[in-house]
């Protein structure tokens, strides 16, 4: 395959940035996107040029770092990772815009990688249970009821990679910071604190700069883990909750 890539450029977080245009030739459709900029990395180093930065560890789908906008899409046309992407939901000869998250909450670092660290401050924030530490308990030594456990299993799936920022007209994180109360408030051992971390999490949420919520469901349609809208009434009847009893 033949592909011609429009990408973000941009040299630190004060430098305005631009679209750059490259061509990358004989691209596997089997290879995975990542891969594919591997290759346009090699050849820009070979022609003294600077690579573009992008983000990635794992490149299985698990850590969340690799999320970039392809054609306008948060992590591209499939409901995946980016890693996870590959070429073959491309054709010969397409040409593919790459640019990073856009939020005010994601300021870029360079070229396509962005500082996430305004999620691991709403974890941060209330996104834990206070427990002592100690040997792990019986693991049926507290029941949950089936339904709960799926539910809270299902919304644990989040990896905090910020698509759902990336993707919402508003660049609400209300997709993530539900899918976290969710997880807790669904388990015994995070409903002692669940009011609290409700309040706590939110108020973060709004001092990072992300935008409110207006329920478009951006953000449960691009979610490479296909978190369910319906979190967020969740949190919004727990953040009711908080405020009837004063909390």
């Amino acid at each position: 395959m033949n592909i011609t890539l429009k990408i973000w450029r941009q040299a630190n977080p004060e430098d305005a940035g631009a679209m750059h245009e490259y061509q990358v030739h004989n691209v596997s459709e089997d290879s995975s996107f990542l891969e594919m900029l591997d290759i346009l990395n090699e050849e820009l180093f070979e022609a003294g040029e600077e690579p573009i930065t992008f983000d990635s560890d794992c490149r299985e789908g698990i850590c969340g770092q690799c999320g970039v906008v392809i054609n306008g899409v948060a992590h591209g046309p499939e409901v995946t990772t980016t890693c996870q992407l590959h070429m073959r939901s491309f054709n010969d000869g397409d040409t593919i815009t790459i640019e990073p998250w856009r939020a005010t909450a994601f300021p870029v670092i360079k070229d396509l990688v962005v500082d996430r660290s305004a999620l691991d401050r709403i974890i941060q924030a209330g996104g834990y249970i206070s427990v002592n530490t100690g040997a792990a308990p019986e693991a049926h030594s507290v029941p949950v009821p089936k339904p709960n456990a799926d539910r809270a299993f299902e919304a644990a799936a989040c990896i905090g990679c910020g698509a759902c920022v990336a993707a919402c007209p508003n660049a609400s994180a209300m997709l993530f910071t539900s899918a976290k109360v969710t997880h807790l408030n669904m388990l015994p051992q995070g409903q002692p604190e669940n009011l609290k971390r409700v309040k706590n999490m939110l108020n973060q949420h709004d001092a990072e700069g992300f935008g409110t919520c207006t329920n478009i469901g951006e953000c449960a349609a691009v979610c490479p883990k296909q978190i369910p809208l319906d979190v967020i009434s969740t949190l919004n009847r727990q953040l009711g909750k908080a405020f009837f009893k004063g909390v």
